[in-house]
């Protein structure tokens, strides 16, 4: 198995570091992530300026390939796949994400961008992300995401799809078992903080309380407050196939 990994938190973040030592137990890993933190980018790619790829070694694996590149999460998979790996990945990997990426939450994210990219590019991706932000343990998140991407290359995927997917924060005897999920719907409550700067100027901080507005068993967010792993298919065809035919009828009338 031959695999690229990425994420959204910068190249040398813990939880790439951490995922990448696992990886290359079981397959011949690749990274290519941000060269500084890409959080909440969605799925922006760079048009107006040049895109370096720079070699990096990490001390824990010196002879791993891995590029930071000065640009978005997207980019990180498009540039690799494209351009820069010496061969074809089976699979794109995309965190492990420090914070959760939930519910409609996952259209801002970068973690999940990159590894839609992946999907667009025709390759198996999953996006991985750690509910606990302020004291993660990594560690079986990417024994987890290990053990899925096997599974996945094994058995396959439809085309377009990738398994956005969330482990709880804490160790693994509290975590209570996997539950395959939809999104779930979330919001923010007060979403900006209006304050005066020095100057007296009026400015915005995007902060909010954050309201799960869909509080049915079944959703990524339910399995995670029931300490579940999440496993939720996505893809990216936005399209409202059920409004399409009612579409059609009341347009002809125009």
């Amino acid at each position: 198995m031959r695999v690229l990994l990425t994420n959204d938190d910068g190249i040398f973040a813990e939880g790439l570091q951490v995922m990448a030592r696992q990886f290359e137990k079981i397959a011949t890993t690749y990274v290519m992530a941000p060269d500084h933190e890409q959080s909440a980018t969605g799925h922006a790619i760079t048009m107006h300026r040049p895109l370096r790829a720079e070699r990096v070694k990490f001390l824990h694996s010196p002879d791993l390939p891995a590029w930071a590149v000065n640009g978005t999460p997207a980019d990180c998979v498009k540039l690799a796949v494209e351009a820069v790996l010496p061969e074809k990945v089976d699979l794109v990997v995309s965190g492990i994400n420090r914070g959760a990426n939930l519910g409609t939450d996952v259209l801002y994210s970068g973690t999940v961008s990159a590894a839609i990219e992946g999907a667009i590019l025709g390759l198996p991706a999953i996006a991985i992300s750690l509910t606990e932000d302020k004291e993660p343990r990594f560690e079986y998140a990417a024994e987890f995401v290990c053990r899925l991407a096997t599974a996945l290359v094994g058995k396959g995927m439809p085309a377009g799809t990738l398994l956005n997917v969330n482990v709880p924060g804490g160790t693994r005897e509290q975590i209570k078992g996997v539950a395959v999920t939809r999104l779930g719907v979330r919001q923010y409550r007060n979403a900006f903080a209006r304050r005066t700067d020095p100057r007296g100027r009026t400015y915005y901080w995007l902060a909010g309380e954050l309201v799960d507005a869909d509080e049915d068993d079944d959703t990524d967010a339910a399995a995670i407050k029931n300490c579940k792993v999440s496993v939720t298919p996505i893809h990216f065809d936005l399209t409202s196939h059920d409004t399409l035919e009612t579409l059609k009828t009341w347009i002809s009338q125009l």
